[in-house]
C-alpha cells in the first residue's frame, strides 16, 4: 500500500501577493477618499471666499440689524424665485424636456459656482455639464447657453429702455474720451477683419448652428415663452430684491429708479471679469445710488443687504448642492 503523499511547505504556502496588489485601494476606499476630497474642497472654497470678503459680511450684518424685517423677509422670499426663473429660461433654450428638479438644483448650484469663477464661467460650466448629462450634444449644449445669454442681454436692455422712459434724467450718457473711442474703433476693425478672413468659415458654422436652434426653440411657443419670460422675470426679481432691501433700510429713492439703477449698474459691472460681480457690482451700484441722491451709508447698507440675500447666504448651501450633484453624476 502506497503511503499518503506528504504535502511539502512549498505546496501549502500561500500565493505571494505583489506590492501593487497589496497597495491598491478597494473601490469603496477610493470612493470614500473622493467624497472626502470633495467635501474638503467645498469647505476650502467657502472659507477662502468668506475670509477674503469678511469685512463685507461683518459690516453688512451690523448695518442691517436695525432694518425693517418685513421688507428683508420679502427680499429673502424673492431670492429663491430667481433660481426658478433661471431654470425656466434654461428649459426654454433647449427643445428637449429637462428633468425639473435637477434643473432647478443645477441653477442653484450654478449661482454658487458663479461666485468662485470670473465672467460667469462657474455658472456656464455647471449648466454645460448639466445639459451634457441630460443627453444634449455638446454643440447644442453650447448653443443653448448662448441663446439663454442672448435672451438675458436683450430682456435686460429692454427693461432699461422702458424704465429710462419712465424715469427721465436718471441715466446720462457717459463722457467717453477720444482715445477710448479710437481704441474701440481700432478693435472693431481688427475683429471685422478676422471675421472676414480666417475665422469666417467657423463663424458661419457657429452662426448657422445658433440660428437653427433659435428656430427650433421658437417653433414651440411654450419654449419661446419660457425663454423670454424666464429671462425677463430673472432680471426683474433681482431688481425687486434690491428695492425690498432699500425699503428696509430707508433708501430715499423711488422703487422704479432703484430698479433702473440696478439694471444699468449690473450691465456695466458685467464687463468686469470678477467672480459673480463681487466688488465690481458693489462699487458701481453704490456709486449709482449715491449719485442719484441717496446718502452714502444708506446706499452701502442697501448694496450689502442685497449681497447678503443673493450671494452670501445661498453660497454654502449652493456649494453643497453642487457637491451632491457631482456625487450623483448629475453634473
Amino acid at each position: 500500500m502506497t503511503p499518503p503523499t506528504l504535502r511539502t511547505r512549498e505546496q501549502v504556502a500561500p500565493v505571494p501577493v505583489s506590492e501593487e496588489t497589496a497597495s491598491a485601494p478597494t473601490p469603496s476606499l477610493r470612493r470614500i477618499r473622493w467624497h472626502l476630497a470633495l467635501a474638503l474642497a467645498v469647505l476650502a472654497a467657502v472659507a477662502y471666499v468668506a475670509r477674503r470678503h469678511w469685512p463685507v459680511l461683518e459690516s453688512g450684518a451690523g448695518r442691517l440689524a436695525d432694518a425693517d424685517h418685513g421688507w428683508l423677509l420679502l427680499g429673502a422670499v424673492l431670492t429663491p424665485a430667481t433660481w426658478l426663473c433661471a431654470a425656466l429660461a434654461q428649459q426654454g433654450a433647449v427643445p428637449r424636456t429637462l428633468p425639473r428638479a435637477r434643473l432647478v438644483a443645477a441653477q442653484f448650484a450654478a449661482g454658487a459656482a458663479n461666485h468662485l469663477l470670473p465672467a460667469g464661467l462657474g455658472a456656464g460650466a455647471v449648466n454645460l455639464r448639466f445639459l451634457l448629462r441630460c443627453g444634449v450634444p455638446a454643440g447644442r449644449s453650447a448653443t443653448a447657453l448662448a441663446v439663454k445669454g442672448t435672451a438675458a442681454v436683450l430682456t435686460r436692455g429692454a427693461l432699461v429702455a422702458v424704465l429710462a422712459l419712465g424715469c427721465p434724467g436718471v441715466l446720462r450718457p457717459p463722457q467717453v474720451p477720444g482715445t477710448a473711442l479710437a481704441a474701440a474703433g481700432g478693435s472693431a476693425l481688427v475683429v471685422a477683419a478676422l471675421l472676414r478672413g480666417p475665422l469666417r468659415p467657423r463663424c458661419r458654422r457657429a452662426a448657422a448652428a445658433v440660428l437653427g436652434d433659435i428656430r427650433a426653440v421658437h417653433a414651440r411657443p411654450s419654449r419661446a415663452a419660457a425663454l423670454w419670460g424666464g429671462s425677463l422675470a430673472f432680471a426683474l426679481l433681482h431688481a425687486l430684491v434690491l428695492v425690498a432691501v432699500g425699503q428696509a433700510v430707508g433708501l430715499p429713492l423711488a422703487p422704479a429708479r432703484v430698479a433702473l439703477l440696478y439694471l444699468a449698474a449690473s450691465s456695466a459691472a458685467a464687463l468686469l471679469p470678477t467672480p459673480g460681480g463681487l466688488g465690481s457690482l458693489d462699487a458701481v451700484l453704490a456709486f449709482a445710488l449715491t449719485a442719484a441722491g441717496s446718502p452714502g451709508t444708506t446706499a452701502a447698507s442697501t448694496v450689502l443687504g442685497y449681497r447678503l440675500l443673493t450671494a452670501w447666504l445661498p453660497l454654502l448651501p449652493g456649494l453643497l448642492v453642487l457637491g451632491v450633484l457631482v456625487r450623483r453624476r448629475a453634473l
